[in-house]
């Protein structure tokens, strides 16, 4: 909701534990839930800002307000829900063309048609062979010094730069296919080059029961 012009695709599942009547169901309630919050959304802000422009001295609240009417011009499209049964790999499938017919649409994504420059292909082909290789850990980290080192070995690299190479995996960040934190202070300087490392950790940190898992442990 703070992203302009962010596209969502609700994804629910579970779909085997359910019958077809319900599923119709549940998608409906949870799209009437989805309009109903993002025009309670809209009223808020507009609450908010009416308040601040009301004010006796609305001069103290130009930085609030600033960020207010930025919040309001956020826009946000809702897809229609994809119901899917986690455990047909057929879903899965059916998911990942849904999710590639909206991300070819130009009315939703219209940078979808921006060309990137040769470079970043180069770069991207050769993070690839990086992270396939025998030498590359399990884990996929790499320093992001030693990444830049490693590509300056290809010859078409050799005069990639820190910057480039930074910008460059921005946005192999924003397509998925390394994770790199640059924004945490601690890893800024660690690129992900198996990003499925990271889903394996979480999965085994972040579940069901933790807690008490924990609390058991004498």
């Amino acid at each position: 909701m703070r992203v302009p012009n962010s596209v969502v695709l609700p994804v629910g599942t579970h779909v085997d534990c359910c019958r077809k009547e319900e599923v119709d169901e549940k998608r409906h309630d949870i799209m009437a839930k989805i309009v109903a919050m993002l025009a309670e959304r809209k009223s808020n802000l507009a609450h908010f800002i009416d308040n601040l422009e009301g004010s006796k001295e609305p001069e103290f609240y130009v930085d609030q307000w600033e960020r207010l009417k930025e919040m309001e011009s956020c826009t946000l499209t809702i897809l229609n829900l994809v119901a899917v049964n986690c455990r047909d790999h057929r879903d899965i499938k059916k998911l990942e063309a849904t999710i590639l017919e909206y991300v070819k649409n130009e009315e939703l994504f219209p940078e979808v048609v921006r060309v990137l420059p040769p470079v970043y292909r180069q770069v991207e082909a050769a993070i690839v062979d990086i992270a396939q290789s025998e030498e590359m850990a399990d884990h996929g980290m790499m320093d992001l010094q030693y990444l830049l080192s490693k590509l300056s070995q290809w010859e078409h690299l050799a005069n990639l730069d820190r910057e480039l190479l930074q910008d460059i995996l921005r946005y192999l960040h924003r397509i998925g296919l390394v994770v790199w934190y640059e924004e945490i202070k601690h890893l800024e300087s660690t690129v992900f080059l198996q990003p499925t490392f990271l889903i394996t950790m979480f999965k085994l940190l972040v579940r069901y029961h933790l807690v008490q898992q924990l609390e058991s442990i004498s």
